[in-house]
């Protein structure tokens, strides 16, 4: 050991002893102090639960000194440390952990550790969870996934399964979230990763509870348990979310007896590990299970501290909570109370509605989502008018009549809300459709590249010929998926437009722009998906046919393609070239597999074909479509 390394040390040790016998420290103890020495402060105080406002103030004035030091590791130390304080102390918003959280990603990104920044990406997927932003943690969750598969990482792929879980139960899919929470618990059973198999317990009693396979749910929470007690004694903190899950699926089962007793024994275990003050939100639980029970005393005793514990810690997204304690002074005739919690239940309601038409609106579908919040607006306006004529009736009539009220306000609240949870999953799964499309899109083009690299290869002309028209069958579909997700409807295809960019893809394989013009002679049309692809396929096929066929020795031509809709359900397709046409007694050209595939496409959509040689070449369908699709 050097003797700069060994004076570094015993500076070390002094700050330590002098910290260790200092009861409360402040930032100005830790002003000259090495930034390391620093950091190491806060690991080891950042989960006391001790003296919060003096250690967030020491954390920003270490990460404001290690920004001066452009150091990327110990500034992305800082960051880790910060956020892993905010999430276990949580008396700051959970939006404080998603900030330091991303700018862990930002300077792990600055390095090539391809570990690291995988396992930042699935740390950050679940801060992502915790405030709601779905589509991001998604996002970083597939990132992450790509890196371990290229990584070989199996436990890191069991992480990310096991986020996946918690993701589709937060988006109301309980059934892959215990789907993609099997899957990750054998391979951390078979690596001995205890503790993370007892959380992956937590999937599976929501979910199973969730989908009314209330048996399922016990048994997990029993493993869960017994795992902790016999392999992960040391993980505290788990027997509590286990015992409060339970209790939740014994609410839906209607079993209020033990959903009690496991709500109390959550609660009574949280507070011998980290005390009352921070455990006391459990205790909304109790309440709502005495409310259910209608001893309302008692619930109101426990619904009142939880509610308080709560709002002690700034969490302004409780909802369920806020109604709970408003049933509850309803049915002790204090109405005046009611009214209270009832209005700050609806602000909570309207603000996460706010936060989730801005978290859609930042990922780039803000048409679609302005509609809903303007339809928010104006619903949140008609219940503050009624809010209004409420409160002055409650003082000019009987007790009968506000009890009247506030049942018709509560009940119109809950479906209010299940509107609200409805329109912002369909935005979701919006989201989700067009990204789909967006990946078979990318799919078709590499199977169109492997086909092409492949034709490369192939001197004998007709098979070259048929690997090219096997690309442009190819093509054709993958333009309808292009066109899907960068439309605004994801239900239809506006044809003309796509016969345009078929045409010039197909032009060009020829190398045939200066020689043949295509026209399209239509009006819009939108038609369905199942609809469009085997009629893009068919006029592919003629197109096809007429640019090898109809205009032999370079002769220029014309090729015309009408599509329209008549009669309601019929469409009428017509392809029509100005070549050289059929020759009476001449034997047809090529396979014959692309007539084969008209007909059979032909059959598929209940139609007929007409062909005509009259100066060229005109093909005429008449397709009969299901209205009802």
């Amino acid at each position: 050991m050097t003797k700069t390394n060994l004076s570094l040390l015993l500076v070390c040790l002094f700050v330590y002893n002098s910290f260790s016998q200092s009861p409360i420290l402040t930032p100005k103890d830790f002003q000259t102090v090495a930034i390391d020495s620093c950091l190491s402060w806060m690991r080891n105080n950042a989960y006391t639960g001790k003296d919060l406002d003096n250690y967030h103030a020491i954390g920003l004035q270490t990460l404001k000194r290690s920004l001066a030091t452009k150091e990327t590791q110990t500034i992305l130390q800082v960051h880790e440390t910060l956020a892993n304080w905010h999430g276990y102390n949580g008396i700051f918003p959970p939006d404080s952990v998603v900030y330091h959280s991303e700018k862990v990603l930002e300077y792990q990104l600055l390095g090539n550790d391809k570990k690291k920044i995988a396992d930042t990406y699935r740390t950050l997927a679940i801060d992502y969870i915790n405030v709601r932003k779905l589509d991001k943690s998604q996002d970083v969750l597939f990132k992450a996934i790509a890196l371990y598969e290229t990584l070989e990482d199996e436990l890191g792929l069991a992480s990310a399964y096991r986020t996946l879980g918690s993701l589709h139960q937060v988006m109301e899919d309980f059934q892959k979230s215990v789907d993609y929470t099997l899957k990750a618990i054998p391979i951390l059973e078979k690596n001995k990763k205890y503790a993370s198999v007892a959380i992956a317990q937590f999937n599976l009693i929501i979910g199973y509870g969730e989908l009314g396979e209330f048996d399922k749910a016990y048994n997990a929470a029993d493993y869960c348990l017994n795992l902790v007690k016999t392999k992960a004694s040391e993980e505290i903190f788990i027997p509590v979310r286990a015992h409060s899950y339970r209790g939740e699926v014994y609410v839906k089962a209607k079993d209020y007896k033990n959903a009690l007793k496991d709500f109390i024994k959550a609660w009574e275990l949280c507070v011998a590990n980290i005390g009352e003050e921070r455990c006391a939100t459990y205790r909304t639980e109790i309440g709502q299970v005495y409310l259910l029970q209608n001893n309302y005393k008692k619930a109101l005793e426990h619904l009142s501290a939880g509610v308080k514990a709560y709002e002690d810690k700034g969490q302004s997204s409780i909802i369920q909570q806020y109604l709970d304690l408003a049933e509850t002074y309803a049915k002790l005739g204090n109405f005046e109370k009611a009214l209270f919690y009832k209005d700050k239940a609806n602000a909570n309601s309207q603000k996460a509605l706010e936060d989730k038409i801005a978290n859609l609106e930042a990922e780039t579908i803000v048409k679609y989502e302005t509609g809903k919040k303007d339809e928010a607006i104006a619903s949140q306006a008609l219940l503050i008018e009624q809010k209004s004529k409420a409160q002055s009736l409650i003082f000019a009539v009987a007790l009968l009549l506000g009890l009247l009220l506030l049942s018709l306000l509560y009940f119109f609240n809950k479906n209010k809300k299940a509107t609200k949870i409805i329109r912002a999953k369909n935005a979701e799964n919006e989201l989700l459709l067009k990204e789909i499309h967006h990946r078979v899109k990318n799919n078709l083009e590499m199977v169109k590249s492997l086909i092409a690299l492949q034709s490369a290869q192939i001197e004998d002309a007709a098979t070259k010929d048929a690997m090219i028209a096997s690309q442009n069958r190819v093509q054709s579909m993958g333009i309808i998926h292009q066109k899907l997700y960068q439309g605004n409807n994801l239900g239809s295809i506006e044809m003309k437009d796509y016969f345009l960019n078929l045409s010039e893809g197909i032009l060009d394989t020829f190398n045939a722009e200066d020689k043949v013009q295509i026209k399209c002679a239509m009006d819009h049309l939108n038609l369905d998906v199942d609809t469009a692809v085997p009629i893009g396929l068919i006029v592919n096929e003629l197109l096809t046919n007429a640019l090898k066929y109809a205009f032999p020795e370079n002769k220029k031509g014309e090729i015309s393609i009408s599509l329209e809709k008549f009669k309601s359900n019929h469409l009428k397709l017509k392809v029509s070239d100005n070549g050289v046409g059929k020759i009476n007694g001449m034997a047809p050209k090529g396979t014959g597999f692309g007539s084969q595939l008209v007909n059979l496409l032909t059959q598929q959509l209940n139609g007929k074909m007409v062909e005509r040689s009259e100066k060229g070449t005109l093909i005429e369908f008449d397709f009969l479509i299901d209205t009802a699709a």
